[in-house]
Order: structure tokens, then C-alpha cells, then sequence
């Protein structure tokens, strides 16, 4: 459900990762990845600790640039693709309630300087209302539980209307009901066609509520469809190679072995 005033459907963008090698200070920390998120699919990343998930994400937004090969965005500009980051990273002790904080998703469309309308007003009411936070609009963040907070997070991307949404362990901390309906809020934005990449731990709700997987470790283990993917083989070889990776290892130019 789209809670914007236009109530349209929006064209996924696409994704792209071409032999991509990603990391800090030119060690490694994603290497050689060649992986792709077609429009309209709906994407769970999943690996063990330290497998690259979250750096995947900050290199399709920009915040990291590959150290070879090359992530592509199609469809729509990088600016404005809508990303949430891990709960972690954000400051809750930004002094704004929450109807001002999720009023910040409509930046995209009203611009630094965009004066707030009254059909703005009634965009925040909705998105707040369709997370289930009526009542909310002037708690500080900081007074907010994390489950509460998460979903003013999903309020506030709601209101982005973007092709493309990516979501760095969105349920972390969060309670199985909010988490039951934030994945149907995510199904929605899906179902309207956007393209959704999600980084999970969860593997059985992986396996309940995205076709679509894709396993990391460093590296590419598996990618395509969710029952495909998740297999012990997989899985078994994922934790190998975090096992055996070394941290020290010098970026590598060639491209590995098939």
C-alpha cells in the first residue's frame, strides 16, 4: 500500500553488481561479486557475521565505491533509491517527534527549500496511521521502543515513493507482530512493482516470505530462488569460507576461477 496522496504503482529499478570488488583502504571485504536484482523482485541477502551484507547495501546507495567492477542502478537515480539503515546507526537523541522525522521522507519531492503543504500533513497522518503509530505524531524519538521506532522508520520510507528500497536488518529488535506486519507493508511495496533488497538473519522467514535469496560470504555462494539457495550445501560452504577468509589478504586483481 502506497500511502502517498497519488496512490500509483511505481516501475522497480534494477540492481546490478558486475564483477564488483568491495572493501576498506583496498582490502577486500566483498570480492569479485557478480549478482543482480531485476525490477520488481523482491530480494532477501542473507549470510553468516561478517559476510559483506550491509557493505553490499552502502555500495548501491554510493556510500562506499567499488574498488573494481561496478554497481549499477537502472531505472531510477541513486538519489533516489530509499535506504534504511541498520537501527544501530540511528541517533535517537535528534531532538524531533516523530510527524516532523517521518515528514522527512517527503524531501525527495518537496526539495531543501519546498514549502510543507496541507496535503503533506495529511501524507505523514496516513503513513503513521498505516504503521500503526496514530497518536505518535509528537513523541521524541528518543521515548520510542525499538519496535516502535522501526516502524516510523518504514513511515517515513513509505512517504519516499521509491523504485527501489533497501533494508539493512530491518526486524532487529523488533517483536514477531511488528514483524509480521512490516513484512506485509514490504510485500505491498513489492506487489505496487518496486524492487526490495533486504538484509536478513531470519532464514526461516526467508524462506516464508521472499522468493528471491541471495547468499554471500565474501563472495557470491548462491543466488535465485529462495528453496534454490537455502541449502545445507550452501549454507555449509558459506560458513567455510567466512571461516577461511583472511583479513589480511591484499586486494586481488584477477577474477576468480568458475
Amino acid at each position: 500500500m502506497d500511502f502517498t496522496r497519488q496512490d500509483r504503482p511505481t516501475g522497480g529499478a534494477s540492481l546490478a553488481f558486475r564483477n564488483a570488488t568491495i572493501g576498506y583502504d583496498r582490502h577486500p571485504a566483498l570480492h569479485h561479486l557478480s549478482a543482480s536484482f531485476p525490477p520488481g523482485s523482491m530480494t532477501a541477502v542473507v549470510g553468516p557475521n561478517g559476510a559483506g551484507k550491509s557493505t553490499l547495501l552502502k555500495a548501491a546507495i554510493g556510500h562506499i565505491r567499488p574498488i573494481g567492477g561496478e554497481v549499477a542502478i537502472g531505472g531510477c537515480r541513486r538519489t533516489e533509491v530509499a535506504y534504511l539503515p541498520q537501527l544501530s546507526e540511528i541517533d535517537r537523541t535528534f531532538p524531533l517527534p516523530v510527524f516532523d522525522f517521518v515528514a522527512m521522507g517527503l524531501w525527495q519531492r518537496r526539495g531543501a527549500f519546498g514549502g510543507f503543504r496541507r496535503d503533506d500533513d495529511e501524507d505523514v497522518a496516513r503513513a503513521l496511521a498505516g504503521v500503526g503509530l496514530i497518536g505518535f505524531e509528537q513523541r521524541p524519538l528518543d521515548t520510542l521502543s525499538g519496535g516502535q521506532l522501526q516502524r516510523v522508520l518504514f513511515a517515513r520510507l513509505s512517504l519516499q515513493d521509491a523504485p527501489l528500497i533497501l533494508l539493512d536488518e530491518p526486524f532487529t529488535a523488533v517483536d514477531d507482530r511488528t514483524i509480521g506486519e512490516l513484512v506485509d507493508l514490504i510485500a505491498r511495496w513489492n506487489a505496487e512493482g518496486r524492487t526490495v533488497v533486504a538484509v536478513l538473519h531470519d532464514l526461516e522467514l526467508v524462506r516464508r516470505r521472499f522468493e528471491r535469496t541471495l547468499l554471500i560470504a565474501r563472495r557470491l555462494i548462491a543466488e535465485g530462488a529462495t528453496a534454490d539457495v537455502l541449502t545445507a550445501e550452501n549454507l555449509a560452504a558459506a560458513r567455510h569460507h567466512i571461516e577461511a577468509w583472511d583479513e589480511a589478504a591484499p586486494f586481488c586483481e584477477a577474477e576468480p576461477a568458475p
